[in-house]
């Protein structure tokens, strides 16, 4: 027999497994601190960090004492995060232990042609070639962009550099477009800015794992963290085609690995056996940053994002351009702070009215992102004025 899931079921499951309903908490030790962030970024399935300070509030609310500087700690002194190209090519925290998994799984997904006109794309071969020569000019050195660029142009030829990629009213050169294939390829990674400048170094060497087993361990804990789920819902977290993603479900279900259930009256999957769901949902406040990954990923969106949240706190569709006021696990307003020295002023634009337990509860939330940003901040409640985030 099927079993069924409703949506409430769904979120207060996944809200408990991205220790949003119950962020982590010292034990007997004493504070988490910094070996405590990789575990939690794990559970994530990694920190969107396109904006570094979005990432550190990510980790940040999901337990009751880490701040930004143990985030950085981890990313920098300790070496147990690694910012690099994760899913979608977009910026993300990763474990650096898990690169071996996320590198094959990444560079196994079919790409397309790519956004560019064919004059301006390099071939497989050439993208190859680049991916190497970066590797290689970055082991063991930091380097800006500008240094990386010289040392690839060195390494492959002059046509690696001609500019003819147009990007910020500004030309860039050609082998900037394999930037996070290098990433995804465990070929890069940031290092700590040269003042103000990025640079880019190359992660510790590994061995990557076989590509099928580590796709199939990827669908595994995504299914998870985010299930019940559909392979299209896979394929947009992942910036895949649909017709693979398919092909990928059918295959683990035919091997056992994964089983259909009825979500909200539509088929889904979870992994296999692991259909026990919580029966009460989750009453809480949370405040969400930009990118957060429970709003990326957590789907259908029209579920999370009822009636007017979809359209004020979404752009145009899209998920993560605004940070969410989470309130019984569904987006009902959106927020934003303004950092002014060591104060910041977080203005929430509820879109309905919060009783007085929930009021209470947001009053904590600001007062953990303080906390967790090291500064003091000021609840003021009103209309966000500011846009969607690029």
């Amino acid at each position: 027999m099927t079993v069924t899931i409703s949506w409430q079921e769904a979120s207060t499951r996944r809200l408990e497994r991205q220790f949003l309903a119950n962020p982590a908490s010292q034990g007997a030790s004493g504070s988490l601190g910094a070996a405590a962030v990789p575990d939690i970024v794990s559970t994530m399935l990694g920190a969107h960090a396109q904006v570094l300070s979005a990432a550190e509030l990510s980790i940040g609310v999901r337990s009751s004492g880490l701040t930004r500087a143990d985030v950085r700690t981890a990313l920098w002194d300790d070496r147990s995060l690694v910012k690099t190209h994760g899913p979608r090519g977009t910026v993300h925290l990763l474990p650096t232990r898990e690169l071996p998994l996320w590198t094959a799984a990444l560079t196994a997904i079919p790409s397309g042609a790519g956004p560019f006109a064919p004059d301006v794309r390099v071939t497989d071969a050439q993208a190859e070639e680049i991916v190497v020569a970066i590797g290689d000019a970055l082991d063991g050195v930091y380097l800006t962009i500008d240094e990386l660029g010289e040392e690839v142009v060195a390494r492959t030829g002059p046509w690696a550099g001609d500019l003819v990629m147009p990007a910020f009213q500004d030309m860039w050169p050609r082998w900037r477009q394999v930037m996070h294939r290098a990433g995804q390829a465990g070929a890069l990674c940031f290092g700590p800015n040269r003042g103000r400048k990025v640079t880019y170094t190359r992660p510790p060497h590994f061995d990557p794992l076989p590509p099928a087993e580590a796709m199939a361990e990827l669908v595994r804990r995504y299914l998870h963290a985010y299930g019940p789920s559909t392979p299209p819902y896979f394929a947009k977290w992942l910036a895949a085609p649909d017709g693979w993603a398919a092909r990928l479900f059918r295959e683990m279900a035919a091997e056992g690995a994964i089983e259909e259930v009825d979500f909200e009256g539509a088929p889904a999957w979870v992994v296999a056996g692991d259909t026990s769901f919580p029966s009460s949902g989750w009453k809480g406040v949370r405040l969400l940053p930009y990118f957060d990954s429970y709003v990326i990923a957590a789907q259908p969106r029209q579920s999370l994002f009822p009636g007017r949240a979809y359209r004020r706190a979404l752009a145009g569709g899209q998920a993560g351009n605004y940070p969410v006021l989470l309130v019984d696990g569904v987006a009902a307003g959106v927020w934003h702070q303004r950092r002014q020295g060591r104060r910041t002023t977080v203005t929430v634009e509820a879109l309905g009215r919060l009783t007085a337990r929930q009021e209470r509860e947001l009053d904590k939330q600001v007062q953990r992102v303080g906390e967790v940003l090291e500064v003091r901040p000021e609840l003021v409640r009103g209309e966000v004025t500011v846009g969607p985030h690029a």
